[in-house]
């Protein structure tokens, strides 16, 4: 017994069959093809089948039927299809497919892959609006009334959570607080004329860190040009990825914590009538000239060891006087 498909028709059948003649036969009559030139394959790497191949294979192997005008390299030429097709009706038969693997699959990496296929080709990425996508919008508060005003808010929680940590700084003197203060009220202001930068996950904004359909790809470790693993996600797509989408971070190359709060105090300290250049502070604590959005498994939590530029830390005009 062989599992057969052809080209156009991802279902299988299962064909008893002694002889090559007569799978072609058995073959070309269920999937009503003329017979003359038709030829079989071995799904998985085009290998076309001769009388003695066809002798030696085990029970259960998957080939493909081809006319004479059909080519097939491959289980690769699925993937091609898969990459390829922005069609529907393609997705969907893609989809049903593989729920066909998976329901005869008892491997459970392959189990894994083909889990992963359907849960991103059954996204509804494309829809927007509350109604077009419930699913999505399950937990969230009622006020959110499309996907993109939601991840604006994310990222703009995010921010405020930087923008907190630095407000609540304690490492510095009781003697230069206002004047640190003063600082931060500064880049308040700022953060609310580009409304926390919320717009680096919003894919309706020409900032955004995504694609227009909503993708994200890791940017690598703080130290890294590129993520090694090319990991991506789509948020958009569904609710379990956009809950998933939580454990990405907009990590900082020059440390938050460990650098940038702790300079910016201590060029308070010792400013001597220096105006602090606080754009500088602003854009390594808020901004992508320091932030990098990346997986959980390429977030670095040791030290990065770089620090802030003591050149930038003080504008270049006149001393204010005391």
């Amino acid at each position: 017994m062989f599992k057969l498909r052809s080209l156009d028709n991802e279902k299988k059948y299962g064909i008893a069959a002694t002889s090559m003649k007569e799978l072609l036969e058995t073959g070309c009559k269920k999937f009503k093809l003329c017979s003359a030139g038709c030829r079989v394959c071995l799904y998985e790497d085009g290998t076309e089948l001769t009388e003695d191949y066809f002798r030696n294979l085990p029970d259960n192997t998957q080939l493909i039927l081809l006319t004479k005008e059909q080519a097939w390299s491959g289980c690769i030429c699925d993937i091609s299809l898969l990459l390829g097709s922005s069609n529907k009706q393609t997705t969907d038969r893609l989809i049903e497919s593989a729920k066909s693997l998976l329901s005869d699959e008892n491997a459970p990496k392959r189990r894994k892959i083909l889990q992963e296929l359907i849960h991103n080709l059954s996204d509804n990425a494309e829809a927007e609006d509350r109604e077009c996508d419930k699913d999505w919008f399950k937990g969230i508060d009622s006020r959110f009334k499309t996907k993109s005003d939601y991840m604006k808010y994310n990222c703009a929680s995010r921010v405020r959570g930087y923008l907190k940590e630095v407000k609540d700084y304690t490492g510095v003197s009781p003697k230069v607080q206002g004047e640190y203060q003063k600082i931060v009220a500064t880049m308040v202001e700022q953060l609310k004329t580009v409304k926390y930068n919320g717009c680096y996950f919003d894919r309706r904004e020409k900032d955004s860190l995504c694609t227009q359909e909503g993708w994200f790809s890791c940017q690598g470790a703080f130290d890294a040009e590129k993520c090694p693993s090319f990991h991506s996600i789509n948020p958009y797509g569904n609710c379990e990825s956009r809950i998933l989408f939580s454990t990405w971070n907009l990590d900082h190359r020059i440390e938050k914590k460990r650098a940038i709060i702790p300079t910016l105090a201590k060029a308070v300290e010792n400013r001597k009538g220096r105006e602090i250049n606080w754009e500088y502070f602003y854009s390594l604590l808020f901004t992508r000239e320091n932030l990098k959005l990346v997986h959980i498994a390429c977030h670095e939590k040791t030290c990065h060891n770089l620090e802030c530029d003591w050149s930038k830390v003080y504008t270049k005009g006149k001393r204010r006087r005391q």
